[in-house]
């Protein structure tokens, strides 16, 4: 959780010099968010939408290098049929509106997740984005959709195991570098552990994201669901995890 913080005057500014290279955010709270107003659950995944828009920007533009967001996962499934329709619109509406702004502000797309699954006019949309950002060469949005950590790791270790099987990797030579080589996120190399993780709405749990990637992010927990998170929350983020020593595992002298 946000620390308790000193009198307004004597609050932290940000250090744009150790901005995280890497955030991601589980984007909880879209539908309480429309429940308290006494609106449909999909209104605030409308809201939500908008929200994306303004945070990717916002970390752009304070030099985050990735930004993954947890957009859909493989347990959303399980959701009403309506609401889950709803959400498989929403990456279509997003790209056909937002894809402008990103090339404008040199953002890049990319996508991890099982992708097939998804419907046809979905898939094209995200295929559309990926290529038409291709040559933006600033901040990677990563939107995990249709992604759970454990299909992630189990189709990781089956890729592994089917190189082992080809004579193309020996056993002796696995080691970590070559799981987080085989992850969905294997694709930004140095950058695929997050620095910080972000949870919005007040949940403190992971919920099957980026489960070997975060072993040594940073976690916060935030209670603003995600259509109220804004620039200046993202930025209350960081500034919290600059506060923080990150020792990963050693002493904090050393």
């Amino acid at each position: 959780m946000f620390s308790k913080r000193k009198t307004a005057g004597d609050e932290p500014e940000l250090d744009p010099q150790r901005v995280p290279q890497h955030i991601a955010i589980i984007m909880d709270g879209n539908g309480r968010w429309a429940q308290k107003r006494h609106l449909p659950r999909v209104a605030g995944h409308k809201q939500g939408m908008q929200t994306v828009k303004t945070v990717a920007i916002a970390a752009s533009k304070l030099g985050v290098k990735v930004l993954s967001l947890y957009a859909f996962s493989t347990e959303n499934w399980k959701r009403p049929s309506s609401e889950v329709n709803y959400l498989m619109q929403l990456p279509i509406r997003f790209f056909s509106t937002f894809v402008p702004d990103l090339i404008k502000n040199n953002v890049q797309v990319m996508v991890m997740g099982d992708t097939s699954k998804l419907p046809v006019q979905t898939q094209q949309a995200v295929r559309n984005a990926i290529r038409d950002t291709a040559k933006c060469d600033g901040m990677v949005l990563n939107f995990a959709l249709n992604y759970g950590s454990r299909d992630e790791i189990t189709r990781a270790m089956c890729q592994i195991a089917g190189e082992v099987k080809e004579g193309q990797l020996s056993p002796d030579d696995i080691n970590e570098e070559t799981i987080s080589r085989h992850l969905m996120s294997g694709s930004l190399g140095s950058l695929a552990d997050p620095d910080l993780l972000i949870r919005t709405s007040g949940e403190e749990r992971i919920s099957n994201f980026m489960l070997w990637q975060i072993a040594y992010s940073e976690l916060e927990f935030v209670p603003k669901h995600w259509p109220d998170f804004n620039a200046e929350s993202l930025k209350q983020a960081i500034v919290e995890f600059q506060g923080r020593h990150r020792r990963f595992g050693g002493l904090e002298n050393q």
